[in-house]
């Protein structure tokens, strides 16, 4: 299904796949056709087990920094290893930058040291939340892949398409 034309041309077609991979990621859940349920979560599976195979590899680095004073300070920095780089890349070149949104009656201030140090909020959410849970249940199983779930809706009134929830386990 994942090759589906989806009755559009290839830009309309990536584009619409990419925004809805993105926003499953990014909500956990999205209701859309059957057919392009089934796209989707191909894609969706393809970019977890991805990152499910590649989030442990760090490498830690010593670099000498400057501190406020105009000091040179050597500190251990904590970065990615080539795969799990590779995963984030393709990870990246795929689904749209989200950016958190400030919470209902949450301050600015509480908002700004929750988002600090965080550039692309979809890929930590991907590798330091989704990756750990699908690794640790896919050794407790001793099986990888079933990250999503489609559950058929019926026929959407109108145009009696079929419809489908798409959700992450």
């Amino acid at each position: 299904m994942a090759n589906d034309k989806l009755g559009r041309p290839t830009k309309e077609r990536t584009a619409l796949l990419r925004g809805q991979v993105t926003d499953l990621l990014w909500l956990g859940k999205i209701e859309t056709t059957l057919a392009k349920a089934k796209s989707v979560r191909s894609i969706a599976e393809k970019l977890l087990t991805a990152a499910i195979n590649s989030y442990k590899d760090n490498v830690t680095v010593t670099k000498e920094i400057k501190d406020e004073k105009g000091v040179k300070v050597k500190k251990e920095v904590v970065n990615d290893g080539p795969k799990k780089l590779a995963a984030r890349r393709k990870i990246m070149s795929y689904v749209y930058d989200r950016q958190e949104q400030r919470g209902n009656k949450e301050p600015k201030t509480s908002f700004i040291d929750r988002t600090k140090g965080i550039n692309h909020p979809l890929l930590e959410k991907i590798f330091n939340v989704y990756a750990p849970k699908y690794a640790e249940r896919a050794e407790k199983l001793g099986q990888g892949g079933g990250y999503t779930r489609i559950i058929k809706l019926g026929k959407r009134r109108g145009d009696a398409a079929e419809m489908a929830i798409v959700e992450l386990i």
